[in-house]
């Protein structure tokens, strides 16, 4: 039995690298497969490439839309940044060209991210502070339910109020209710407990 050997292939010319973190992503099949072939088309050198979006969809098997769509995506999530291009027809006339890609490194990709990440969460977390908050009653203090009552009594007026309802002591029962001896003067007046005999 006669072995086949398969012919030798340059790493660096047959093959391009597709970096492991681009699974970590959250990226669709589509974007996917746009960036795949943007990364292969790319100049090793300068990391830019310019296919049309006609070229890649033929290639990806996708429409121009669809591709147009993915180039946002990827944008957006900084994977990728593009450049609009202009070229010269024979007759001199100037038109629009293709984008100009131009691959970013995937570190900065999964910094934004983890950002978007960390932001979503503190978004969920404040959210669901809030919920707790608006479930669970205010705490009820010791004097609530008696200022309640009061206010209920006075009507809510800010005239009146426990000063108006109590009568100012007289000169001989002041040094009593706050615990003074009475004065000499005032000795044959006020007896035993500070009430007047």
């Amino acid at each position: 039995m006669k072995y086949r050997q398969y012919p030798k292939r340059n790493a660096i010319r047959n093959y391009f690298p597709l970096p492991n973190e681009i699974f970590m992503l959250g990226l669709c099949a589509g974007e996917i497969s746009v960036y795949s072939y943007l990364l292969y088309l790319e100049n090793r050198k300068t990391f830019q490439c310019w296919p049309s979006y006609r070229t890649i969809g033929r290639a990806v098997g996708m429409s121009q839309n669809t591709v147009r769509k993915y180039v946002m995506a990827l944008e957006e999530k900084k994977l990728i940044m593009t450049e609009p291009t202009s070229i010269r027809t024979k007759d001199g006339r100037k038109r629009n060209g293709s984008l100009l890609y131009t691959i970013c490194p995937i570190q900065e990709a999964l910094d934004l991210f983890y950002e978007r990440q960390m932001a979503r969460v503190e978004l969920a977390a404040q959210r669901r502070r809030a919920a707790d908050k608006q479930a669970k009653p205010a705490p009820v203090g010791p004097c609530e339910p008696l200022c309640g009552a009061l206010e209920q009594a006075e009507g809510n007026d800010p005239a009146r109020g426990v000063e108006a309802e109590t009568e100012p002591l007289s000169k001989d029962l002041r040094g009593a209710a706050i615990g003074l001896p009475p004065k000499p003067s005032e000795a044959g007046s006020v007896g035993k407990g500070g009430a007047a005999e």
